[in-house]
C-alpha cells in the first residue's frame, strides 16, 4: 500500500438531517462545516444539491467557504442531478461529486425497474458525465451487501474505468452482519 493516510469523510451536513426531528438551517449547516473545516476533515459530503433549494445552496456556501477540506455533493446517477452538484460546487476549492445508483438484485428489479446492463450503461453515463464537472468522481453500488458478488466487482471495475476515483461500498439497509 502507497499510502496509508486515512481519509475523514464527514456526511453530518447530508445524512445527520435524516434521523427523525433532525433539521439543519443552512446557517447551521455553515457553522458545523467550518468547524470540520478548521478540524481539516478531508472531505466534507455538503448535501444532495438536486434534492432542494435548501440543499442547493447549502453544498454552495460550504464550497464558497471551505479551505482545506474536499467538498463533495450527492447525486443519483442521473444528469439532472450531476449537473446540480456540478453548479452548487462550482467556487469550491476541492470538489467531489458523489453518484451512485443500486445494484442489488431487489433494487434493481423493484426500485429501479431496470436491467443489470441497463445499470451498467448508468454507472458508465453518469461518472463519465461527473468528471466533466470535477476530477474527483466518488461512486457509489447502493445496498451493495446484498448485491451478488460477481456483479458488485463488475460495477466497481466499470466505476474505475470510466473514472470515479473514490468506490464506496456502503450497507444502504443495514444488512451486514459482522461475520
Amino acid at each position: 500500500m502507497k499510502n496509508n493516510k486515512v481519509i475523514i469523510f464527514d456526511t453530518t451536513l447530508r445524512d445527520g438531517e435524516q434521523s427523525a426531528g433532525a433539521s439543519m438551517s443552512v446557517d447551521d449547516k455553515i457553522e458545523i462545516a467550518e468547524m470540520l473545516d478548521s478540524m481539516k476533515v478531508d472531505v466534507i459530503e455538503a448535501g444532495f444539491p438536486y434534492a432542494s433549494k435548501g440543499d442547493f445552496e447549502s453544498v454552495k456556501k460550504v464550497s464558497e467557504i471551505s479551505r482545506n477540506a474536499i467538498v463533495c455533493g450527492l447525486a443519483r446517477a442521473q444528469d439532472s442531478d450531476i449537473t446540480a452538484a456540478g453548479e452548487a460546487l462550482k467556487k469550491a476549492k476541492q470538489s467531489r461529486i458523489h453518484t451512485f445508483i443500486s445494484t442489488s438484485d431487489l433494487h434493481i428489479k423493484h426500485k429501479l425497474q431496470k436491467t443489470k446492463d441497463e445499470v451498467l450503461e448508468l454507472i458508465k453515463s453518469s461518472v463519465e458525465f461527473a468528471k466533466k464537472h470535477t476530477d474527483d468522481v466518488e461512486w457509489s453500488p447502493e445496498d451493495a451487501t446484498r448485491t451478488d458478488p460477481d456483479y458488485l466487482c463488475k460495477t466497481v471495475e466499470l466505476a474505475i474505468k470510466c473514472g470515479a476515483t473514490t468506490i464506496n461500498i456502503p450497507d444502504t439497509v443495514g444488512y451486514a452482519l459482522p461475520s
